[in-house]
């Protein structure tokens, strides 16, 4: 809005129409700031340490947006302005200072918005350690269950603070570090409790302190990691060390070899023979692996020693062409340089194959996790013997796995993956040793029902993991297909008493066997919907259309979906689909909006079909949003909610299917010279209305974790209390 009357041009005629549109805009600009700084002052409020700053800055961008109201209040103007009567025409320098100091004041407020957000979660971290503190010093049940039960509600409310920060991080690699974080805390929230039991129960047992110790030890280490990325700080100063991988190194040599087209003296040979060489340095990660096949070592070996044949032979023609750039030269440059980055290419596709196919091979190896099955039994039976040949087993499996997580790192392709996968690796890392302490308690004190328990939960965590690695494998694969990712929402600035609400758990529901066989069909047509929109999404030239980019979040939270009726994804509870459903006739809701404001630009025979389908797309959200909030007890009727959730989704889609071809084929018209479009207006009512909304509970994220956390701490805390 406020680029729009900058950039307004004076014109010795002005007509009605443009008036009227100068003063809406300058009316919707004060209306904007209004609720904007509306939400300034109730956060200055309940923070008295900054209520001074941010109340300062609200009232000078309150002041610039009524300044901008008034010289923009032009409309009644059928002639020449008088003295009396100072306006955007007789002074835009007013306009331009309003403007200056509107955006100064907003960006303030933003700022200080975000101090108070990184003073919650810091506040918020040190609430926890306290707590945890007294957990590791309790000497009784009774001490260890009240103090559990506030450790509990503390670890929810850091888990929601922390799980809003992680939506907003622009940097996708603190995006995925925050995720780590905030997982290992979810799954040792659940370890905390059941290794301090056993502790408890067993005290002079060392393997039950070691256990125990090294909980508390991870968890410390995760929170350490969030106030880091939070603060965007490290200890002492220290800068972290990115590691490399294959990928990144194999895509800037590429761009470099690729810049020689443009530049032939932008850098040095050196340079060039530098990068190769680190980059063969880490095939050797796959050339000495045990579990790198004969056929995969002798290719990868046969390509590397390729590559530097071909950066020998580019080099050569290189040189030659700074001296005397002739046709014939530059042509030898171009042939050069295709064969370096095709040979780079096969080398990728190489050790891509290795690794995703000894990742595939070794998942479904484990899948029957016959090691932990036998720790279980041999630790109950009391039999030492068994369960430290079985510990040993384990330790092999535990290398293995790691072996995996590093091969995988390098042909991840995007850094969040590649964090994921140093994520995974350290996971297993520590959840090894921890369930062979866990076994070793379990069968010196084999009728133990806590050390049992105990066991069985380092065990789930072992398995879950497993399970985590297979989507990671499949979201690696992806990426090496060129399929897109998904965009998610901002949450995380202040929200006046939106950490203070009672956190109510609702008990978490996951579809047996026989449900999801029921549900398989539906789940299918709904994964080949997906697919569809997917196709169509990437017919558009302009990625960034709001049209696009609405229709491919709603294709990424349909695919979860259909992962859920597999039993796989994200969505791990009949909850979490029913909140996914909520998200994602939001965001339909929001693509209404958006086909609605592109109706308004359109001349067209189609402009009828293309409102008559939005208010199709309206309607069928609202019964889904209808459907997904509404309250049903028994699994049947859960099954039968989970069921009609599918169904409407799919019937979006299939709306949305046709929804994109036609605006698709309305922006071709409009570039072929057909007219169908109209010059988008000046001013943008429904951006301005949007911008009301953007603190309303729909645009919560998928905090699956924060809900199962909830979900057994709640649960946790009442069995404990009985």
């Amino acid at each position: 809005q406020i680029t729009t009357l900058i950039n307004h041009k004076d014109k010795p005629k002005r007509s009605d129409k443009t008036l009227q549109a100068i003063q809406r805009v300058g009316q919707a600009v004060k209306l904007a700031v209004g609720r904007f700084v509306t939400v300034g002052e109730a956060i200055a409020n309940e923070n008295h340490e900054l209520k001074e700053e941010m109340s300062v800055a609200c009232i000078e961008a309150r002041r610039a947006g009524e300044t901008i109201a008034q010289l923009t209040d032009v409309a009644s103007l059928d002639h020449p302005e008088s003295d009396s009567h100072i306006t955007i025409f007789t002074d835009k320098t007013g306009v331009v200072k309003a403007a200056r100091l509107l955006l100064s004041s907003v960006t303030k407020v933003l700022v200080l918005a975000d101090k108070i957000v990184i003073k919650q979660i810091i506040t918020s971290r040190n609430k926890v350690l306290a707590t945890m503190e007294q957990l590791e010093k309790v000497s009784s049940f009774q001490e260890f269950v009240q103090i559990f039960s506030q450790f509990g509600n503390e670890m929810v409310e850091f888990a929601h603070l922390t799980g809003d920060r992680q939506n907003d991080l622009k940097d996708e690699k603190k995006k995925a570090r925050m995720a780590a974080s905030r997982a290992v805390l979810e799954k040792c929230t659940m370890m905390l409790l059941t290794a301090s039991k056993t502790c408890l129960r067993h005290p002079d047992c060392e393997s039950a302190r070691i256990n125990k110790d090294g909980v508390f030890h991870r968890m410390r280490l995760a929170l350490e990691q969030v106030i880091e990325i939070v603060t965007d700080s490290r200890p002492n100063g220290e800068n972290e060390m990115a590691p490399i991988s294959i990928y990144s190194g194999i895509k800037e040599f590429k761009n470099k070899v690729e810049g020689l087209r443009e530049n032939l003296c932008f850098l040095s040979k050196e340079n060039l023979s530098t990068m190769l060489e680190v980059i063969l340095e880490h095939t050797e990660d796959f050339t000495d692996s045990a579990y790198t096949s004969h056929e995969h070592r002798e290719h990868i070996l046969e390509l590397s020693k390729q590559a530097k044949m071909e950066l020998e032979q580019l080099v050569s023609v290189w040189m030659q062409a700074q001296n005397q750039k002739t046709k014939d030269l530059m042509e030898d440059l171009e042939v050069a340089i295709l064969k370096t980055c095709q040979c780079m290419n096969e080398l990728k596709r190489e050790v891509h194959s290795a690794a995703t196919s000894f990742a595939s091979d070794l998942l479904k190896y484990h899948t029957d996790h016959m090691v932990l099955k036998a720790l279980k039994i041999t630790g109950v039976e009391g039999n030492l013997e068994a369960v430290a040949e079985y510990t040993c087993k384990l330790s092999e499996q535990k290398e293995q796995l790691v072996e995996m997580c590093r091969l995988l790192r390098h042909v991840s392709g995007t850094e969040p993956l590649e964090i994921t996968c140093i994520h995974a690796e350290d996971t297993f890392q520590v959840t090894g040793p921890q369930i062979i302490s866990a076994a070793e308690t379990l069968a010196l004190h084999p009728s133990s029902k806590i050390a049992k328990e105990n066991l069985e939960v380092f065990c789930e965590a072992w398995e879950s993991q497993l399970s985590d690695m297979s989507l990671l494998l499949r979201e690696i694969n992806d990426v090496f297909e060129g399929r897109r990712g998904e965009k998610r929402v901002y949450l995380s600035l202040p929200r006046p008493g939106k950490h203070n609400a009672n956190l109510k758990a609702l008990k978490p529901v996951k579809l047996d066997t026989e449900e999801q066989a029921k549900i398989a069909k539906l789940g299918l047509e709904l994964h080949l919907l997906t697919s569809d929109v997917d196709s169509e999404t990437e017919k558009w030239e302009d990625q960034e259309n709001e049209i696009v980019q609405h229709g491919q979040g709603m294709s990424s939270m349909a695919y979860s979906m259909y992962l859920f009726t597999r039993g796989e994804g994200l969505l791990k509870t009949t909850q979490d689909l029913f909140h996914q459903a909520e998200i994602f006739a939001t965001e339909g809701a929001k693509l209404a909006s958006a086909l609605h404001a592109f109706s308004d630009q359109v001349h067209d025979d189609d402009k009828p079909l293309l409102l008559l389908e939005a208010e199709k797309l309206i309607s069928l959200c609202s019964q889904l949003q209808i459907t997904a909030k509404a309250s049903v007890q028994g699994k049947s009727a859960t099954f039968t909610k989970v069921d009609a959730c599918i169904l409407k989704t799919r019937n979006i889609m299939t709306l949305l299917c046709q929804l994109l071809p036609l605006c698709c084929k309305l922006l071709r018209k409009n570039k072929a010279g057909n007219g169908c479009l109209k010059p988008a207006p000046p001013w943008r009512e429904d951006r301005i209305r949007t911008g009301t909304n953007a603190h309303t509970p729909e645009r919560r994220a998928e905090t699956f974790g924060i809900k199962s956390l909830e979900n057994h701490v709640t649960n946790m805390t009442f069995l404990e209390s009985k």
